[in-house]
């Protein structure tokens, strides 16, 4: 089940994106995350599993762009392949559609996530070699509404 973060989530977070360390996230953007979830918590999201979070994902309006993004997806490595990362992006995708403000949806993600954001109708943008750190490149992703 889906449900919106609360603080008291923060740990059981810290624990699921630091299984994602270094595979698909750099060790240095851990407080990237944090001062996320302190500036926007009402964009966040999870998912639990008997009590315990196994998916958090976020996704905000960028205005000055007029784009929905999604942002922070990252799961349990033992949750993979059960179709929770393609339920929480079509939450996010379906709460992002109803916002008239939004006129395109964009993605930052890695070439390791990208595929993922394929199966949506994400199309790549432009690659940053190294962006997130050294061996994680920046593929950033739209799709037009």
């Amino acid at each position: 089940m889906i449900r919106p973060y609360k603080p008291t989530d923060k740990e059981q977070l810290l624990k699921v994106f630091n299984l994602n360390v270094p595979k698909f996230f750099d060790k240095n953007e851990t407080n990237d995350f944090l001062e996320y979830l302190e500036q926007k918590p009402e964009t966040y999201l999870t998912i639990e599993d008997n009590n315990t979070i196994v998916v958090g994902t976020g996704y905000y309006v960028n205005e000055k762009d007029k784009s929905g993004r999604i942002t922070w997806i990252f799961f349990d490595p033992n949750y993979s392949g059960q179709g929770l990362g393609k339920q929480s992006v079509d939450y996010c995708l379906n709460a992002l559609s109803k916002d008239k403000r939004v006129e395109k949806f964009i993605v930052t993600t890695s070439q390791l996530a990208y595929k993922f954001f394929e199966k949506f109708g994400y199309t790549i943008n432009r690659i940053e070699e190294d962006y997130w750190g050294e061996g994680l490149d920046l593929y950033e992703m739209e799709m037009f509404i």
